[in-house]
């Protein structure tokens, strides 16, 4: 006879099963695997390198592990091909018990970058657990009067696998007494049994042997049988019996000892011992549930006696008998399905692992610091687990996989503010009251040379002394560097750099520890009043760091110079002043004079000028000015004077101790005549060097002149080229010169061009061209005076020559380097209605006294604005029909010229000639040209309605 267990609930639980299998692993998001229990050592179970989109050769330099919370070291990977393979013994019942899924995570962490992968492995169930019965051999008493179809209890099977693997089913040996009852799933409240089918009859079988046979439903199958030994029994003929078969129990968690879980009541129809009933649990009830629950014998109470633990275990199915005290004791049975309630009990679990400590302060944000993972026994809303962290800045967490987070790095870290941070991430289940664990983490801030080093001021005044022995310490510079360590090691040196025709470093030297300034040699204020340079702080992190200091070094002055006398215009330094007095000066006259210079400054170098007495103790008829120096006489000099008088002038400065020296002053009274001789004397020798001075001065001038005329004879050749050129469009054309003037120095070369222009590169070409060409022969023009007028227009009439008595004045020699800029060369144009004239600007100066003048005004030179032009004595003015036109322009520039005539002996200020000033009003005026048949365009011309005469 074979019965099978597989109802249709059991089919439900299956398929629920595994449709939260399918749903626990689409929800994962990870890389899964499966591989049998069982499995032998170097089982392939999958590529996960490959998977895990990593290449082989990065795994050993980026670290590549693998982690496996609480499950030992089942699997391992190959570091070679990559291929996770079966390490050790993998036992399904021994990882999960009886868990409808079984699985293995593993972590899988690897560096530069930080990356964590999870991978679970699930551990699929293998039939290699036979069903297995309580006991060997189950002996039954059976009273031979019991009726057809009563039902004696047994005790099935147990299968530690799962699934399919755990269906049993079974059979019965042959017999005609006994047939097996089966309940259809394990819900329904009938136990397992034999069914009486044929009356027994303890004369002709008082025993009966039989056989109980479990198979699973694995491949192969395996079973397990039970031997029954049923003895027939006369006497008792009721069994207690339960109200119920199956009775249904909550009981929370944690209940204290003695708790009361359900109060059983049998009854038994018999009387006497045969209706007195004792209650037990079966004998395939467990240890475990025997330590936890206890049954009263007597009045059925069950009760519980052990900690009940949810997390333990979420039910518990207890078989309880009833026998009589019959001679022939019969039993009653009964199943108490104890569930236990989830009660918020514990606490959640934190483990941290730190993995970049300490952390560098220029760490990006996002850099992973830890992983945390956080787990709760308990389940539903008491299991659900939410993370904080505190103090949330510059750091967060970030949920990753289920019940795993990371620790990054949210913000900026600064080591020089914060150093090290005190996190603690606090784990809080949802459950009522909520319970929470907390776990610190230390994050340590590692320096990064971030910080230059910083001095107190950008600049530092010393003051020194001069004469300084040499080495001596005149400062101490000193830079913070807020880093850390090697980063805040400061060195000091100078910046390099020239001192004259020296190296900074001659002078001074910085210790590179301590930032002491030393000055290797004396100091002389004579020299160096100011020694100004750098000093650099620079730290020793990577790359250095560093920032510069100034130091301004002021060299006091000492009193170290003695004061030297100056020589005469033709002595020489040392020696003694001679002067030759006549008798017949007054009191008063100054016949000398000491002069003396101190090389100190301040009061070391002012000087006071004392007379040595005389020996003897005479009265000198001379005194000495206390500050200028000066020998005069005191009174008149009478024949009781000796002819020759010996002073000791004595020159000392005021510092500190004074220094003086002493000047030897000779006099020698003569009559008035002979003074006046040697006078003149004297005199000579002076003017004799100045005219060979001036001659020097002279040829110079000429030199600088003739290379000037090169100059300019090459621009002129250079122009005379371009305007051979054939014009195009009104371009250049030949022109004629009109005049060419010259003096001492240079000449104006000058041309008119009427239909013609002067091409110069870029912009509208210029109708006029003046420019100076030095070492021409002289030609004289008449004064002028300039002042700033511009009119334009085309005039027909012929210059006239100038006078030749025109020359410059002395005064201009003074400024013959100066030289008057103009911005664009042109033709002096006379008025509206006069002659375009061909007049210099400016010529050079001649010494000749009765020359006419040309007289900058006081400090003019190269940016002077105003001239003077003037007759000379011998050039009057000339009248006439040709005589010269009022007023000249210079195209390209906002002056004019205008001419004064003046008489020969006219007294008129050199000042009131000429003057640079303002157009007051100036007016654009179109013209059409006529009669030539070249001309096509219209030009636009510059017409000044006021002139002002100056």
């Amino acid at each position: 006879m074979v019965f099978s267990r597989r109802g249709a609930l059991g089919y439900r639980r299956l398929l629920l099963s595994l449709l939260l299998l399918a749903a626990w692993e689409a929800g994962s998001g990870q890389v899964q695997y499966s591989v049998a229990e069982e499995a032998k050592h170097g089982t392939f179970v999958g590529r996960i390198v490959q998977d895990l989109g990593l290449e082989l050769a990065e795994l050993v330099p980026r670290l590549f592990r693998v982690a496996s919370k609480g499950r030992g070291d089942h699997l391992e990977v190959n570091l070679q091909n990559g291929i996770l393979f079966v390490n050790s013994r993998i036992d399904r019942e021994e990882l999960c018990g009886r868990s409808a899924v079984c699985s293995i995570h593993l972590e899988v962490i690897v560096d530069k970058p930080l990356q964590v992968f999870h991978v679970e492995v699930e551990v699929k169930d293998i039939n290699d657990n036979p069903p297995v019965f309580p006991a060997t051999q189950k002996t039954l008493f059976v009273p031979e009067s019991r009726l057809l179809d009563s039902h004696f209890s047994l005790e099935g099977a147990s299968d530690s696998d799962i699934g399919a693997n755990a269906l049993l089913t079974y059979r019965l040996s042959l017999n005609e007494h006994f047939s097996l009852d089966v309940p259809v799933n394990d819900e329904e409240a009938k136990p397992l049994g034999l069914v009486l089918k044929k009356l027994l009859d303890r004369e002709e079988s008082p025993e009966l042997h039989l056989f109980l046979i479990a198979t699973d439903g694995g491949k192969p199958e395996l079973t397990g049988s039970v031997q029954l030994l049923i003895t027939v029994l006369d006497a008792n003929d009721n069994a207690p019996t339960f109200d119920k078969t199956l009775y249904k129990v909550k009981l929370p968690e944690n209940v204290p000892n003695g708790t009361l879980v359900i109060k059983l009541n049998a009854s038994d129809l018999d009387e006497g011992l045969n209706g007195d009933i004792v209650y037990s649990f079966t004998n395939d009830v467990p240890l475990t549930v025997k330590h936890k629950f206890h049954i009263d014998p007597i009045s059925g109470e069950l009760t519980a006696t052990g900690h009940i633990d949810f997390e333990e275990s979420k039910a518990y199915k207890i078989r309880i008998e009833a026998i009589d005290k019959g001679h022939i004791p019969l039993a009653g049975h009964c199943t108490v399905l104890v569930n236990i309630v989830d009660v918020n009990d514990n606490a959640p679990e934190l483990t941290v692992k730190t993995l970049w400590l300490p952390v560098k302060e220029n760490a990006q944000p996002g850099t992973v610091i830890a992983l945390i993972s956080v787990s709760d026994r308990d389940s539903g809303v008491n299991g659900q687990v939410t993370c904080t962290l505190t103090p949330r800045v510059p750091f967060k967490l970030l949920s990753t996989f289920k019940n795993y987070y990371s620790l990054v790095l949210e913000g900026t870290l600064d080591r020089e503010k914060v150093s090290a941070y005190e996190l603690a991430v606090t784990a809080r289940d949802g459950g009522s009251p909520s319970l929470s664990a907390t776990a610190s983490v230390s994050v340590e801030v590692a320096d990064v040379n971030d910080n230059v080093p910083a001095f107190e001021q950008p600049e530092y005044t010393v003051l020194v002394k001069e004469n300084n022995p040499p080495g001596c310490h005149i400062f101490t510079v000193s830079a913070h560097d807020a880093d850390a360590k090697e980063n805040a090691l400061v060195s000091y040196s100078l910046v390099e750099r020239r001192v004259g025709e020296r190296a900074l470093s001659s002078y001074v030297s910085v210790h590179a520890e301590s930032g002491k300034v030393y000055a290797l040699q004396p100091l002389d204020h004579e020299e160096l009043e100011l020694l100004q340079f750098q000093v650099s702080a620079r730290d020793a992190g990577f790359p250095p760091l560093g920032s510069n200091v100034t130091l301004q070094v002021f060299v006091l002055d000492e009193n170290d110079n003695t004061p030297a006398l100056l020589p005469r215009a033709a002595g020489v330094a040392g020696v003694a002043v001679s002067e030759l007095v006549p008798w017949s000066v007054g009191a008063g006259h100054v016949v000398a004079k000491v002069r003396a210079v101190d090389a100190d400054s301040g009061y070391n170098a002012w000087l006071s000028y004392e007379l040595q007495p005389a020996a003897g103790g005479a009265r000198s008829p001379f005194r000495v000015g206390l500050y200028t120096g000066e020998v005069s006489t005191t009174r008149a000099l009478d024949e009781a004077d000796a002819p020759r008088q010996h002073l000791l002038v004595l020159v000392k400065d005021h510092g500190e101790p004074p220094l003086a020296a002493t000047a030897t002053v000779l006099i020698s009274l003569v009559e008035s005549g002979q003074a006046l001789k040697a006078s003149s004397l004297a005199l000579a020798g002076p003017s004799g060097r100045e005219a060979a001075l001036m001659d020097v001065n002279v040829y110079l001038i000429i030199a600088i002149c003739a290379v000037s005329s090169l100059l300019v004879l090459t621009l002129l050749l250079y122009t005379a080229l371009r305007c051979s050129v054939p014009p195009t469009e009104g371009a250049c054309g030949p022109g004629k010169p009109a005049l060419v003037c010259s003096s001492a120095l240079g000449s104006w070369s000058y041309s008119q061009q009427r239909r013609q222009r002067v091409c110069s590169g870029e912009g509208p070409p210029k109708t006029d061209l003046m420019a100076f060409s030095p070492s021409l022969p002289p030609c004289p023009v008449p004064d002028v005076e300039v002042e700033e007028q511009a009119i334009s227009g085309d005039h027909s009439g012929k210059p006239r020559q100038p006078n030749p008595d025109w020359r410059y004045s002395a005064s201009l020699r003074a400024g013959m380097h100066s030289s008057v800029h103009l911005e664009e060369a042109g033709i002096l144009r006379a008025g509206p209605g006069g002659p375009d004239q061909q007049w210099p600007t400016v010529s050079s100066a001649t010494p000749e006294p009765e020359a006419g003048e040309v007289s900058p005004p006081v400090g003019a030179g190269v940016n002077s604005n105003s001239w003077t032009f003037k007759y000379g004595p011998s050039n009057p003015k000339q009248s006439g029909p040709g005589e010269l036109p009022d007023k000249f322009i210079i195209p390209g520039s906002p002056a004019i010229i205008s001419i004064r005539q003046e008489p020969t002996n006219s007294q008129i200020d050199k000042s009131d000639f000429i003057t640079f000033g303002k157009k007051e009003e100036t007016k654009k005026k179109k013209k059409k040209k006529k009669g030539s048949k070249t001309q096509e365009k219209k030009e636009k011309g510059n017409s000044t309605t006021d002139n002002s005469d100056q």
